[in-house]
């Protein structure tokens, strides 16, 4: 196969599934653009704050990708090119565009309330506070790794103790996104600026940020860095997100799509032949394409974070219901286009069967592939290392900032009844300090062992969550008198592989602590997750099932 060939099949694939399916869902399940959208109604300057859809398009499109597009399909390639590439495709359009869409159009029928309100609404409180204990341990889990992944980036020194400029450079940079950031978000706030002007001054912004930043790189430790990308991401947690959060995500959104363009561009200059098998089997290794394959793509082609960030923060900032399907599913069709990329870079630099000498890690994977494509332009493949490597870090540091506040918001959440006076222990436990505090504590603990050893939990959970939003899903457009037959399958199929891949963690890890070679820093750690998780799971699952299968019908939204 060659690589230029997939791309443009994909990208005409998707194209397609936009302009037919998403309208067709749209057309469906109703959109009222003359309806004041939850942003204006609760409009608090911290949370609900209506924005332009270009910025919530970065919002959350720069939150949903992270690392997960680039790890998941290129760690997924032994299984071979043509099942990860269907899976992206298939699950990308059928699976994750529709949940992500669904997320967000019933958080914005609900007040701009998170899943979880959308299960107490529809399901019930107990299934309710079962959810949010489930996406408070997921938050963990996407904090640890995603934490990881971002020092690793920024780590100055290799283990020698030799400097890493382009690691150093990548670190400066991002630092620099913070603080313009800030700037960004003061002159959106105050002048209100048009479409045309403001990107304007993000792609200003932006270069300056990286002129400098790779003028005068950081050379510090990943500890240093794990310490502060934790220090960073509790005060993004809690701040107004007009300040932080959403500029940083506009002023990520101009890097990463950059990127991707980039990358496009790479292959079709070079059209790379695709070096790994079309099919290895259903076994590679101790892995069987079912259920690792579909855990391992993650968010490529459909991921339960998403529903989180469409509807904890993205749904409190449409200004106009009309917004929904060019940000929820549009988002997803894009993270798709990229995850097809990431494919075909491991796929043109794999040489019988191995990568080069140090390509270890995916992002190193990727920056390595476009890098080398784009010295065709005349570009020093130096410096296009160091830009790819500094999106795929933005990417994840992103989506670090969103989901510690979509897991503060659930930890509160569990602590906070609308219709009774909370307790001391209720009042201290839902305080926005506590919740973010307790929430990445719990992150950084399990960040000390390594996004690799998090990383097939973090999968497993991840596609569970996404089983259990649309089943939520389902529910709400039953119980609104809305066609929700489309969800069906893929939370069938998603229920099957997640409780199989968290069966298949539990026995690996059992077997470890009955024969010995059980690590408790590590895998102790994920046993009582994926334990955990799977209890949770089950019990959310099973009510949601129970209420779908109800006849009562309320009244619609």
């Amino acid at each position: 196969m060659n690589g230029l060939v997939m791309l443009l099949i994909s990208a005409a694939a998707l194209l397609a599934a936009y302009l037919v399916y998403g309208r067709f869902l749209e057309r469906k399940w109703g959109i009222d653009p003359g309806k004041k959208t939850p942003a204006y109604e609760f409009e608090d300057g911290v949370d609900y704050v209506p924005a332009k859809p270009s910025v919530v398009f970065g919002h959350e499109f720069a939150s949903i990708a992270g690392a997960g597009p680039i790890n998941g399909p290129i760690l997924a390639a032994p299984f071979g090119w043509l099942p990860v590439l269907l899976w992206i495709l298939f699950g990308g359009v059928f699976f994750g565009a529709v949940q992500d869409f669904a997320a967000m159009y019933a958080s914005v029928k609900n007040k701009g309330k998170t899943i979880g309100y959308i299960i107490e609404q529809y399901i019930g409180s107990t299934g309710k506070r079962l959810f949010l204990l489930f996406v408070w341990l997921f938050s963990i889990l996407v904090v640890a790794a995603f934490a990881d992944i971002v020092a690793g980036t920024f780590t100055g020194f290799n283990a020698q103790g030799g400097r890493i400029e382009a690691n150093a450079a990548v670190a400066s940079t991002s630092m620099l996104f913070i603080v313009f950031a800030v700037i960004m978000g003061i002159f959106l706030k105050k002048t209100q600026p048009g479409g045309v002007l403001s990107g304007g001054v993000a792609v200003v912004m932006l270069i300056i940020c990286i002129a400098v930043g790779m003028a005068a790189p950081a050379y510090f430790s990943k500890t240093f860095w794990l310490y502060l990308v934790f220090a960073y991401v509790f005060v993004a947690s809690i701040t107004p997100v007009w300040i932080l959060l959403q500029p940083r995500d506009y002023l990520n959104s101009f890097l990463l799509i950059a990127m991707i363009v980039a990358a496009f561009i790479g292959v079709v200059l070079n059209a790379p032949a695709i070096n790994i098998p079309v099919f290895s089997g259903f076994k590679v290794g101790n892995n069987y394409l079912f259920p690792i394959l579909f855990v391992t793509v993650a968010c490529g082609a459909v991921s339960g974070f998403h529903s989180l960030v469409a509807s904890g923060t993205a749904s409190k900032q449409v200004e106009n219901e009309k917004h929904i399907l060019p940000i929820s599913f549009g988002a997803m069709l894009v993270e798709c286009l990229l995850a097809v990329i990431s494919l075909i870079t491991v796929g043109a630099i794999t040489v019988a069967g191995t990568l080069p000498d140090g390509v270890v890690t995916p992002p190193q994977v990727f920056a390595t592939a476009i890098a080398g494509f784009l010295t065709k332009l005349g570009l020093p493949e130096s410096i296009i290392f160091t830009l790819i490597t500094l999106a795929i870090s933005a990417f994840a540091l992103t989506s670090l900032d969103s989901v510690a506040r979509v897991g503060r918001l659930a930890f509160q959440e569990l602590f906070t009844e609308e219709t009774e006076k909370p307790g001391i222990v209720g009042k201290v436990l839902s305080n926005k300090y506590v919740a973010t505090l307790l929430t990445l504590l719990f992150g950084y603990l399990l960040a000390i062992v390594g996004y690799a050893t998090i990383w097939p939990l973090f999968g497993a959970a991840n596609q569970l969550l996404a089983a259990l939003a649309l089943i939520s899903c389902a529910v709400f457009l039953k119980k609104t008198k809305r066609q929700g037959a489309m969800l069906w399958a893929p939370m069938f199929i998603m229920l099957a592989v997640t409780f199989t891949a968290l069966v298949f963690t539990i026995k690996a890890k059992g077997g470890l602590l009955l024969n010995g070679g059980f690590k408790f820093e590590a895998d102790g750690l994920q046993l009582v997750f994926a334990v955990l998780l799977l209890i949770l799971g089950v019990m959310v699952a099973v009510s949601g099932v129970r209420k779908l299968a109800e006849k009562n019908i309320t009244v619609r939204s």
